[in-house]
């Protein structure tokens, strides 16, 4: 018999990932696992659909979508994404995101400390 799924099962990313640190989001339906690179960061990030991701600045970061959609506004220019979609912000420009559907994303940030392990 079938097992029912949680929310995090059936992530795109496989369980090597996901067993790095995961990430403390402010969140609800966001995690992320980091992968700590010297003085950059990656982070692996499964979203569910949470909507809209109020509008923010920080260093560069560029991102690619592995799987699913997302609306995404850097500046004043906004764009669906999809698989295999990339994208980059500039640091400093202002961005906001709305997730209507499930996103899996790899994210690249230009500050190391960015996001913080869980404790």
């Amino acid at each position: 018999m079938k097992e029912l799924m949680t929310k995090w099962e059936g992530t795109t990313f496989p369980e090597w990932i996901r067993g790095l640190p995961e990430i403390d989001v402010p969140f609800d339906g966001v995690r992320g696992w980091l992968l700590q690179a010297g003085a950059k960061q990656v982070v692996f990030f499964d979203i569910q659909p949470v909507g809209a991701v109020p509008a923010h600045s920080h260093g560069a970061q560029w991102g690619i979508v592995v799987e699913g959609e997302m609306e995404l506004t850097i500046g004043d220019e906004t764009k669906i994404y999809r698989s295999g979609d990339w994208y980059y912000i500039p640091e400093g420009v202002m961005h906001s995101a709305n997730f209507l559907t499930r996103v899996s994303v790899i994210d690249v940030f230009s500050e190391p400390d960015r996001w913080k392990a869980k404790q």
